[in-house]
């Protein structure tokens, strides 16, 4: 008996072990699931691991609300005649180069009420701060507009890292300091890997804001505008252009179109964009260097109404870069008949290449 209950406490002993035998392999699953699972606690937030998401029609609305604030500032601004105008230097082509406060204030407005609402994204301005500013009284912008809400029921969600938004805190700066106020503008833009997707021009000394966003929807203005036929009825080439630079234009497009064509000098990329869209000219040409703040805005607003915007070489722009804000092809925009203007164009292309 003795015997037995020996060969029974050495059996008990044998299976007691064998119950607590580790398995290493299944130990190192554990752990490593253990440590990832605080990790994602502990790291969830950052960027390392989780892309922040931002939505489209609350920086849309953004957009407008920073670009009108910039305009009540330039418009506050030249009533009280303080421009305290500065000179940036010259252009390529020898033109003065001004700036205003009401450039550096509308800046300060616009970037950090975007900066605010959207920390997360890049913003590309024309102007920027010499010093450090106190921004504590500048408001983060507002994120709903109820022409917004109306037009756009659904909304969309793009990551941070995919957006970048470029704006022009005053557009026709020159033409601000001779108080021709019907070219000035404010101007935002988003573009969404590097393609303009919302823009927005805003008009400060006439208070209207027009905005669009491609493939969504556009500002009751820009509705009106894009439904309407052309309003140039007849069979000349109404081609805008920048003041600074008409004459040189009209001689190479008069050599394209024949006599059959008018120059329209004017102030403001925003401007000329806009006067496609309302048919006050068939075709916005530039020749020359122009900055991508400029063109952005009114980029995305041909592009929601189906019209075009090119180089005078037919290439789109790109948007996605801050460090390439320059675009050296030339301009070409319309609403309608784009291949047949850059065809006729083609000649000022040439020209430029041949450094006529």
């Amino acid at each position: 008996m003795a015997s037995y209950d020996v060969r029974e406490r050495a059996a008990t002993k044998m299976n007691l072990g064998a119950t607590v035998r580790v398995n290493k392999c299944g130990v190192c699953v554990l752990v490593a699931l253990m440590l990832l699972v605080a990790a994602i606690y502990k790291y969830g937030n950052t960027p390392e691991l989780k892309r922040e998401a931002v939505s489209l029609r609350n920086l849309l609305s953004a957009a407008i609300d920073a670009a009108e604030r910039g305009g009540r500032i330039v418009y506050d601004i030249r009533e009280a005649a303080t421009l305290h105008e500065k000179s940036k230097g010259k252009t390529k082509e020898g033109a003065n180069d001004p700036v205003t406060d009401g450039d550096l204030k509308s800046h300060l407005a616009m970037f950090y009420s975007l900066q605010k609402a959207f920390p997360g994204i890049k913003i590309i301005s024309e102007e920027h701060n010499l010093n450090e500013v106190d921004v504590s009284s500048v408001s983060p912008a507002a994120t709903l507009h109820p022409e917004v809400t109306t037009a756009i029921p659904d909304d969309q969600m793009v990551p941070a890292e995919d957006i970048r938004v470029w704006i022009d805190p005053l557009d026709a700066t020159q033409e601000y300091t001779e108080n021709l106020r019907e070219y000035v503008t404010t101007m935002v833009c988003v573009a969404v890997r590097g393609r303009p997707t919302i823009g927005v021009i805003h008009k400060p000394f006439s208070q209207s804001t027009a905005w669009a966003w491609v493939g969504k929807a556009v500002s009751p203005s820009l509705r009106q505008a894009g439904n309407q036929q052309a309003a140039l009825k007849d069979d000349t080439a109404h081609i805008i252009v920048s003041r600074s630079h008409a004459g040189d234009v009209k001689a190479v497009a008069t050599s394209a179109f024949g006599d059959k064509i008018e120059v329209i000098p004017a102030g403001g990329a925003g401007y000329k964009t806009l006067a496609v869209v309302e048919g006050k000219a068939d075709a916005y040409v530039h020749s020359t260097i122009i900055k991508k703040w400029d063109l952005c805005a009114g980029n995305a607003i041909l592009e929601a109404l189906h019209g075009n915007m090119t180089t005078l070489q037919g290439k789109n722009l790109d948007y996605g870069s801050q460090d390439e804000y320059k675009n050296e092809g030339g301009v070409l925009a319309t609403l309608t008949n784009h291949s047949f203007y850059l065809q006729k164009l083609q000649v000022l292309t040439n020209k430029k290449e041949k450094g006529a």
